[in-house]
This record gives C-alpha cells, sequence and structure tokens, in this order.
C-alpha cells in the first residue's frame, strides 16, 4: 500500500480551495443527507412520480421530499418533467449526472450493509465503555 503523504484536504488548501468553494462540500450539502441517497436508489430503478417516490420512502414528508427534489435537480442530478395532462403529472428521474453517481451511492450502500455488524458491534464496545 503507497504511503500517503499529503491529503485530498491539504492539496486542495495548497491551491486555494477553501470551505466557501470546496466542491466535496458544495455536493455532499444537498446528497450526504439520508433522504437524497434514498431517493436516489429509488430513481435508479427508473423514473417515478412524485406520489411513487412517497409510497417507496413513506416516512418522509411531502415538504422534504419536495425539498430534496429541488435541490438534486438543481444540482443537475434528477430531472423534473412535466406532462400536460389533467391535473397535470410530474416525474422525476435521474440525468447523465445522476446515474454516474448513481454507481457510487450504491457502493456506500453496499458498504453500509456488509460494514453493519461490525459497525454494531464497535458502537457496543464503545458504548460499554
Amino acid at each position: 500500500m503507497p504511503v500517503v503523504t499529503e491529503t485530498r484536504v491539504d492539496f486542495w488548501q495548497a491551491h486555494g480551495i477553501n470551505p466557501d468553494n470546496c466542491p466535496v462540500r458544495q455536493v455532499l450539502d444537498h446528497v450526504s443527507a439520508k433522504w437524497p441517497v434514498l431517493i436516489l436508489m429509488v430513481l435508479g430503478g427508473g423514473p417515478r412520480r412524485f406520489n411513487e417516490l412517497l409510497r417507496a420512502l413513506p416516512d418522509i414528508s411531502k415538504r422534504m421530499l419536495t425539498q430534496s427534489l429541488r435541490n438534486l435537480e438543481r444540482d443537475g442530478i434528477v430531472r423534473r418533467e412535466v406532462f400536460d395532462t389533467k391535473p397535470p403529472s410530474v416525474s422525476y428521474s435521474l440525468t447523465e449526472l445522476g446515474q454516474g453517481f448513481l454507481p457510487r451511492v450504491l457502493a456506500l450502500a453496499d458498504w453500509a450493509e456488509t460494514s453493519m455488524p461490525r459497525i454494531l458491534a464497535a458502537r457496543d464496545a464503545y458504548d460499554r465503555g
């Protein structure tokens, strides 16, 4: 395993990247919370209407789903498509950027699933003192 002499944060700081223009913070601000990650995982299965997303994530509020979708749309990760029907219907899907991000989200989900027993054991050991 190679020896790391400079962290990514050290590199960024040396190149003038600070908390205000840090690319990781700007992305993680919207996608690191549980709802955006779960929304991306659901949309990974294909386009969904708003109520389908609500049913897939039953403990999310309409307000939080709306806010999360807007943030993901603003970042270019989710596409919102309005259909001219009566009443109008809206569908959400992953953009090309979102499709590129999805494997990383799924890798995190895979890591969480396989690591959960060790995480729970570590928590238990920590809590016991």
